[in-house]
């Protein structure tokens, strides 16, 4: 587990008054649901200061400077393009960031207006992300948390979370899907992926899909990560939808519903409302693999 740090709205204040005189005089507080890889503070109403609360989430600023402006001018929804790097300073030790503040509520089921008009939307949004050219483009690694690389990375992880959860789910079913999904082979052809598309990272405006943010696992590789979603937001009709919009192939899908099954057994393992959420998941996940779909 990354050794945190922390980060309040004066240690932000100064940070700006050091280093961007420009806005010093803009109010700064904390965002709602900030997110726990970076803290995150409105500045004025326009912008954000975000702040990685760990050295390994710190490695993804750089990349953000240098892709996201790139990726933007491809994708068909806004994206947050930064405005400006910060440098260590006033007592805090990593590089930061300025971005963009982009209006809308983050994803739920609730919230979401037409299920399968949003999984057509997000799929079209990763398509184009896929046709970006990958040239030079960043690897799998400490950066990205190995997203895009191949799940064996998390193994271990999945294995301790299926010894802990013996008798409270159907572990038999859930070690097979996990291991159909490893044994299953990438054909090897670098692509972009975001590596994290999650609820939280996908903003809503009037119900329906209107940005995507927090670029800070994106990279190129096997872009079966970016599926996951399928399962834990989408329904039954917008997983159909959104995988025949993707034209995600066989092994593809399970190396997704892989990623998904990953995360949600980790969280199942814990305690309160993050695992019950993870509960449903699960459910949706047992309940797709049997039908072959």
């Amino acid at each position: 587990m990354p050794r945190r740090i922390t980060a309040d709205a004066e240690l932000v204040r100064r940070l700006i008054d050091e280093q961007f005189p420009q806005w010093a005089g803009l109010p700064v507080r904390p965002v709602s649901h900030g997110g726990w890889d970076n803290f995150t503070f409105h500045v004025g109403d326009a912008m954000v200061a975000r702040l990685p609360s760990a050295a390994e989430y710190a490695l993804a600023v750089d990349k953000e400077h240098r892709w996201l402006p790139v990726l933007a001018a491809r994708l068909p929804l806004p994206v947050p393009v930064p405005l400006a790097k910060g440098k260590p300073g006033a007592g805090y030790p990593f590089p930061w960031s300025i971005l963009p503040w982009l209006d809308g509520e983050t994803a739920s089921t609730d919230r979401i207006a037409d299920p399968v008009r949003f999984a057509l939307d997000l799929a079209g949004f990763l398509a184009a992300l896929q046709k970006v050219e990958t040239a030079g483009g960043p690897q799998p690694g400490k950066h990205n948390w190995f997203r895009g690389a191949t799940l064996r990375t998390y193994d271990a992880t999945a294995r301790r979370a299926l010894t802990a959860l013996d008798g409270r789910i159907d572990v038999g079913l859930a070690r097979k899907i996990w291991n159909t999904a490893l044994d299953t082979r990438w054909d090897g052809r670098d692509v972009w992926f975001h590596g994290d598309v999650a609820a939280g990272n996908l903003l809503l405006d009037g119900g329906e899909l209107a940005a995507v943010i927090d670029f800070g696992t994106c990279g190129v590789g096997d872009p079966s990560c970016d599926t996951a979603i399928a399962w834990t937001l989408l329904t039954a009709e917008g997983r159909q939808a959104f995988r025949e919009r993707l034209s995600v192939d066989d092994e593809t899908w399970a190396r997704g519903r892989g990623w998904a099954l990953w995360k949600t057994l980790v969280s199942a393992a814990r305690t309160g409302e993050e695992a019950v959420d993870a509960r449903r998941v699960l459910g949706e996940i047992f309940a797709e693999y049997p039908a072959g779909r």
